[in-house]
């Protein structure tokens, strides 16, 4: 469809030919540069999402862009049946990056954390001596790692498991941020490994306490269970670290990354991890057509140069806490916001309904005044925007929320 089409008609064409497996804001976007996106009419907003922080590095960043668009004039696709130029070079890269021996490349964050789940189970069997078909994850409620079968199958969420059924076995689920759970689970000697995430996302940006992660990868250290840490949303600086489990000094046996991975115009994701994990996994026990493809190691290295030339962590360090004092400022004279709290640029506000107006008539109201965020669970909104939005454009966009929420008291 060439013609250039109206937001009514461009959500009327997905209402009717798309599955109603989303509902989003009624916004149609079509440009996006930097922190700031526009719609096919031209109304410019803030993005305080970033596509579920997978655009760290802002829309359309044009060092990830030029490697896209150089690389997918040569070689796009080889599959893993015959090597190519660019794997090898961005494995040695983001080995190097994070600290790890190996990484096995993949295109999205579930995928990320099956490649992990089938990794721990893996090695739970060859290494730990963990009897056939017995090893156990730990898991957490409310958490939040995708929507594949297996993943759903440790979900509480209902949304996400009800009539999916029969469920993946052998997940343990405890209360996050829960160390006595933790210790009284570790000691079922089928644990194979504890699956988390250093700050719950879609759970409403739940912050553990401090020394949570430390003391949970030291108990799993003292059982010979591997920490695996789900970093798909909060890893790339997003936190004000490169990883969120950098904030305690925890190096995961498993990291698993994903969105902004790419800066957000590809699909990739990784699962690092060091030989004795990794090399468990033999040629034709696990893979991907798309995985490790030349567009995506060339996009991935662009993308994590940036976030090192640009200094995007301790910029989201210093501005997510410039976010969190003025809106804890505004909290303490809202009726509406009860809850700030979130680390980097990663944060939540917990919205209290008023008058029958709820987090969704809210996040209307920013989108009319040229914001966009998007509620979680009802009553949480979620601000994330890309890390490189400027102190001037952050406090910019603190008034155009603190407007809106003023709006309805």
């Amino acid at each position: 469809m060439s013609e250039k089409i109206t937001s009514k008609q461009a959500i009327a064409l997905e209402d009717q030919y798309g599955a109603h497996n989303y509902h989003p804001l009624p916004v149609v976007l079509s440009r996006g540069k930097g922190c700031r996106v526009w719609d096919v009419e031209g109304k410019e907003y803030f993005d305080f999402l970033s596509a579920y922080s997978a655009v760290n590095q802002g829309h359309c960043h044009p060092k990830i862009v030029g490697a896209l668009t150089e690389q997918a004039q040569k070689l796009t696709l080889t599959s893993r049946a015959f090597y190519n130029d660019a794997l090898g070079v961005y494995e040695k890269y983001i080995t190097e990056y994070f600290g790890y021996d190996k990484v096995l490349p993949m295109n999205s964050g579930a995928e990320g954390d099956e490649t992990a789940l089938k990794l721990c189970r893996k090695w739970a069997y060859t290494k730990k001596g963990i009897p056939e078909n017995e090893a156990k994850i730990i898991v957490c409620a409310n958490n939040f790692h995708g929507r594949t079968i297996t993943i759903i199958s440790m979900s509480t969420d209902p949304d996400a498991k009800n009539d999916f059924g029969p469920y993946t076995p052998g997940f343990i689920t405890i209360p996050y941020n829960d160390l006595p759970a933790l210790e009284k689970a570790l000691e079922d000697p089928n644990v194979a490994g504890f699956l988390v995430e250093p700050i719950q996302g879609e759970a409403g940006v739940m912050v553990p306490d401090e020394g949570y992660l430390k003391k949970a990868y030291e108990l799993c250290k003292a059982k010979n269970v591997l920490f695996i840490a789900d970093e798909v949303q909060t890893g790339i600086a997003r936190t004000g670290k490169l990883l969120a489990c950098d904030h305690e000094g925890v190096r995961p046996d498993v990291l698993i990354l994903g969105k902004a991975l790419s800066g957000g115009v590809y699909p990739i994701s990784a699962v690092l991890a060091d030989d004795d994990i990794m090399l468990t996994i033999k040629p034709g026990e696990h893979g991907s057509t798309f995985g490790g493809n030349p567009v995506a190691a060339r996009v991935a290295i662009a993308a994590l140069e940036v976030v090192k030339e640009e200094k995007l962590a301790e910029r989201a360090e210093r501005l997510g806490k410039i976010f969190r004092d003025e809106m804890s400022r505004f909290a303490e004279t809202s009726d509406m916001v009860s809850i700030v709290r979130g680390k980097g640029l990663l944060n939540a506000v917990v919205i209290q309904p008023k008058n029958g107006k709820t987090a969704w008539d809210v996040c209307l109201k920013m989108a009319e005044n040229g914001l966009l965020a998007k509620p979680t669970h009802d009553h949480i909104i979620r601000f994330a925007p890309p890390l490189v939005i400027s102190e001037e454009e952050l406090k910019q966009a603190i008034e155009i929320i603190q407007k809106s929420i003023r709006l309805f008291e």
